[in-house]
């Protein structure tokens, strides 16, 4: 590959621009060991997930194939199934890789050659100072990205038996630890995390407070996403009927009585015991079910209104939460551009 400009005349002294090929090479070799340590970490998460998930989808597929289902026998296969993997089954360990590329990748990759100097000597090669950020930012984001989508893909797999529709007790694929985990959104955030961490370098210019400042933005961003903006990518539907799929995401419930507002939230106990009191308990259960409660207090005048995804929505909200969180991601690394672009040598 050539230079970006024509070659200089024998009797011209300037410095003749590195073409892309040599800065990619050299952004490698710059970081090499960060990428290599990235790579053995999900390495090795791949290796453990994918022997802890044959294992997980074994299980569910005899507890799946039991019958008739209500038997003790499936009962305790399914049970066994629920309590085989507490460690990684609601995804809250796994959340932190992510952050963690985009701390230790992200943040040192402008701000170490800004904190040490070394950003002078290179913006003097006549590469540009805008080409040397992409040159050093591009190769690395879609390095990234491409191996997320890959540990993403993983994700999903082990995952799609707590999802599966003959659960008797499926989890809903929007569940806050595992949705981010799943199909685009993980390839997804890690990139929106590199992307904080680019930026917080080029502001911070100092390699450790760029860390500590990624993980605070990206923990924020993630708790806006999941607290406020996902559950309303979509218009949520809304029902009366107290048997709402288990694997719905509920966004909000209250109750009415002849019509008007009465309360959010389930019933307090002090009107159950005032109208629920002899509600005969369900075989097999401690107490009565919810759709018990629904129906006795439903004789009384009360109404139980229900704001729920349903699980089919999940697709669409990844490409919405994966479609907006590269546009996020796109604009961060144009404004880090433009920040080197603009600083003083």
């Amino acid at each position: 590959m050539t230079a970006l400009t024509v070659p200089a005349r024998p009797d011209d002294t300037s410095p003749r621009p590195l073409p892309w090929r040599r800065m990619a090479w050299v952004t490698w070799r710059q970081h090499r060991f960060v990428l290599v340590g990235v790579a053995a970490l999900l390495g090795a998460l791949a290796v453990c997930l994918w022997l802890i998930g044959l294992q997980l989808h074994h299980a569910y597929a005899a507890a799946a194939a039991c019958q008739p289902v209500n038997s003790p026998i499936c009962q305790d296969l399914f049970g066994s199934f629920d309590v085989m993997d507490g460690f990684l089954a609601n995804g809250l360990i796994l959340q932190a890789v992510p952050v963690l590329i985009g701390a230790f990748v992200g943040a040192p990759v402008l701000s170490r050659e800004f904190e040490a100097g070394t950003f002078r000597y290179a913006w003097t090669l006549g590469f540009g100072r805008r080409r040397w950020t992409l040159a050093k930012l591009v190769p690395l984001a879609i390095a990234m990205t491409a191996v997320a989508g890959l540990f993403g893909l993983l994700l999903s797999w082990y995952y799609r038996p707590y999802f599966a529709a003959s659960n008797p007790t499926p989890q809903t694929p929007f569940f806050p630890g595992l949705f981010d985990l799943c199909g685009v959104a993980f390839a997804a955030w890690t990139l929106s995390a590199f992307a904080i961490g680019a930026l917080a370098g080029t502001l911070i210019r100092r390699v450790v407070p760029a860390i500590g400042a990624t993980l605070a933005a990206y923990a924020g961003l993630a708790f806006a996403a999941g607290g406020f903006l996902r559950p309303h990518y979509l218009t949520p539907l809304l029902t009366s009927n107290p048997d709402v799929p288990g694997s719905a995401w509920i966004v909000s419930q209250w109750w009415t009585k002849d019509g008007r507002f009465a309360f959010a939230g389930r019933p307090s106990m002090d009107l159950l015991t005032q109208f629920c009191s002899s509600v005969p308990v369900v075989p097999g259960k401690s107490k009565p079910s919810v759709e018990t409660f629904a129906q006795c207090l439903g004789q009384h005048g009360y109404t139980e209104w229900t704001n729920y995804q349903p699980a089919s929505r999940f697709w669409p909200f990844q490409w919405i939460e994966g479609g907006w969180l590269l546009a996020l991601s796109l604009l961060l690394i144009a404004v880090t551009v433009w920040l080197v672009g603009r600083r003083a040598a």
